[in-house]
């Protein structure tokens, strides 16, 4: 059985709308499924909304609203966000599906036969936001480590899940697979926090507390924790114990992206579990850095995000994703600022990307007809198979920045042939005909070898790119030998159209 690439987002919390954060991080995910597509490889890309836990249904009573009615308002939300980017997902998944559900009680079920769970008195610190316990020893200043806001002090029955016993199994996993956690900086951060004695993690929160929730098989007092509800998605959405043939050819996952805030529970809780219930653990999780703005991290509590819908609709669904993928490498923080935005829009996209398109396509029309001419695929000013070799190593590698360097080095490139070769000089010596037609042709050529690879990258500008140039089935193009043949054909009638990048007026700007 082919195993398919296999790739996930972190489940989104629906306490509140979609920010740029969530929009990062889809757009990476989308970017590797993409470019794994145009490798000729099947792909599942799962996204999906996390649905219950304190927040949601404090969130919900704010509104007056039962807290499933109000994530049923949510989440088309999410939903619409991903329709507007351009993310193709394969499937989505809620933590309210019954079917994710019912798996999560019979994982939970066998744990407890299998003895990996037990009833206990809990006596200790709880951060209400993060929805984390914690001991006095964990404690910073008095104040929850993650999010450093106030803790309670809480005492409570609830189930408890054993991870203490697989501390040792985890540490020499993690050190045998040295590419599990990337980047490397987050691995050691992971192990550092594995040198201090791991605490068993309390699964359920008591009714009398959390009434919205998958409630803990065999008890009516408790529900689960939302941690352990979501992570399990990953498997219940590839078919665990639902569809065998399914999951077999899913699991393990190739890629699980995250951010950075919610590395332990990929890299610490997530494995551990997937140990106890005898599954295989996922091959790659990455954790990417924050968005900042004036210095701060990007987030609902602190009201401080931006909207990425409004983005789109005053600059284009692939500027955004252009900007976030290129503008921070990836596993580090980024700044964002709308200035900054309008800085690469003009810069790399309407002066570098869009003035080439516009130039080739204006001289073909003007000096042939809008045909293309007759030309000999040449390496004048680029190697075909070297940007797809280039750009695929960066992609699989992780590196969507590097990848569009690559891709941008042959724009600029391209565009210093333009003002070496002079076409409109060659266009008025007919004995130069010959040379302004090879000039041309290899410009068509250059264009329509980076609208294949920007396919992953801004999929709308690609597609525009293409169609214009009456490119035939770009989809079936999946080698390097494949790419580094002419893809334009003598005497097609191309379309210039409209300025794929229209320049931005002062009051945009």
């Amino acid at each position: 059985m082919t195993k398919t690439y296999y790739l996930t987002t972190p489940i989104y919390y629906v306490n509140g709308k979609p920010h740029i954060g969530h929009a990062y991080t889809s757009i990476l995910c989308d970017t590797f499924a993409r470019f794994h597509r145009l490798l000729g490889k099947p792909v599942f890309y799962i996204t999906g909304t996390d649905e219950h836990g304190i927040k949601v249904q404090k969130a919900a009573l704010e509104q007056g609203k039962e807290p499933k009615a109000f994530v049923d308002e949510i989440v088309p939300e999410f939903k619409e966000l991903w329709r507007v980017l351009g993310i193709q997902y394969d499937h989505f998944i809620r933590t309210t599906d019954d079917y994710h559900k019912t798996v999560v009680q019979k994982v939970l079920s066998d744990l407890e036969k299998k003895g990996d769970i037990y009833k206990a008195s809990y006596h200790g610190w709880y951060c209400t936001p993060c929805e984390s316990f914690w001991t006095e020893l964990q404690l910073k200043d008095g104040k929850c480590p993650d999010c450093n806001r106030g803790v309670e002090r809480l005492e409570e029955e609830n189930y408890f899940f054993k991870m203490s016993t697989y501390q040792k199994w985890l540490i020499d996993t993690i050190e045998k697979n040295p590419d599990f956690i990337q980047p490397e900086y987050r691995k050691n951060e992971v192990l550092g926090f594995l040198k201090e004695p791991l605490e068993d993690l309390c699964i359920t929160r008591p009714k009398a507390r959390l009434t919205w929730g998958i409630e803990y098989p065999g008890s009516k007092d408790h529900v689960v924790y939302v941690w352990f509800d979501a992570l399990l998605n990953y498997v219940t959405g590839a078919g665990y114990l639902t569809d065998d043939k399914k999951f077999k050819s899913l699991w393990p996952a190739d890629f699980q992206l995250l951010g950075k805030d919610i590395l332990r529970q990929h890299a610490v809780f997530w494995p551990i579990m997937l140990k106890a219930m005898g599954v295989e653990m996922p091959k790659l999780v990455f954790a990417h850095g924050w968005w900042r703005i004036g210095g701060a991290k990007m987030s609902k509590s602190v009201g401080n995000v931006v909207d990425p819908i409004a983005l789109v609709r005053k600059y284009g669904s692939d500027v955004l994703r252009y900007f976030l993928l290129n503008e921070v490498t990836l596993g580090l923080d980024g700044t964002y600022s709308e200035d900054l935005l309008v800085e690469r829009y003009s810069s790399d996209l309407a002066n570098s990307l869009g003035n080439l398109w516009h130039r080739t396509a204006s001289m073909i029309e003007k000096y042939f007809d809008g045909k293309i001419p007759e030309g000999v695929r040449g390496d004048r000013f680029y190697n075909p198979r070297e940007l797809w070799e280039n750009v695929s190593k960066a992609v699989l590698a992780h590196d969507p920045r590097e990848a569009l360097a690559r891709i941008w080095a042959v724009i600029t490139r391209a565009n210093q042939f333009v003002e070496e070769t002079k076409p409109w000089a060659l266009a008025k010596d007919p004995a130069q005909r010959s040379e302004l037609a090879d000039v041309l042709f290899n410009l068509a050529d250059s264009v329509a070898h980076v609208a294949i690879l920007l396919q992953a990258f801004m999929p709308e500008t690609a597609k525009r790119i293409l169609g214009r140039l009456k490119i035939e089935s770009p989809e079936k193009i999946h080698t390097g030998s494949e790419f580094s043949k002419p893809l334009v054909v003598t005497g097609t009638l191309i379309e210039k159209g409209e300025p794929l990048f229209p320049r931005l007026d002062e009051k945009t700007s």
